[in-house]
């Protein structure tokens, strides 16, 4: 038989992804010891120096963004945004718009 694939979790106090295999309840950080977030297969972390990067993937996250692979051919999980400047222009969408900040931020173009 084959087991469960192994998906992407990440600590964002120590700007670490890490591949487990899914489970229900906490996957506590290897470093830290601290609950970790489950972000999907799709997952690519940015560079653990990339302090940008993980402020971005800090507002994907706590907007309830994930990445999950997509339709039978696992197409990815769509757009999310990798500046602070396509965060801040989708910010404004939502509040010029009234669409919920999660649509906004996973809409490819504002």
């Amino acid at each position: 038989m084959f087991g469960h694939s192994r998906t992407s979790y990440v600590c964002l106090p120590c700007r670490g992804s890490y591949k487990q295999h899914f489970s229900e309840g906490t996957h506590p950080c290897p470093r830290c010891g601290e609950a970790m977030i489950h972000v999907g297969s799709a997952f690519q972390p940015p560079k653990r120096r990339d302090t940008e990067g993980w402020r971005v993937l800090s507002v994907v996250l706590h907007a309830g963004l994930r990445f999950h692979k997509r339709g039978c051919c696992g197409d990815g999980s769509g757009y999310r945004p990798r500046t602070l400047s396509e965060v801040k222009a989708r910010t404004a969408l939502a509040r010029r718009t009234g669409e919920p900040f999660a649509e906004a931020l996973a809409r490819p173009v504002v």
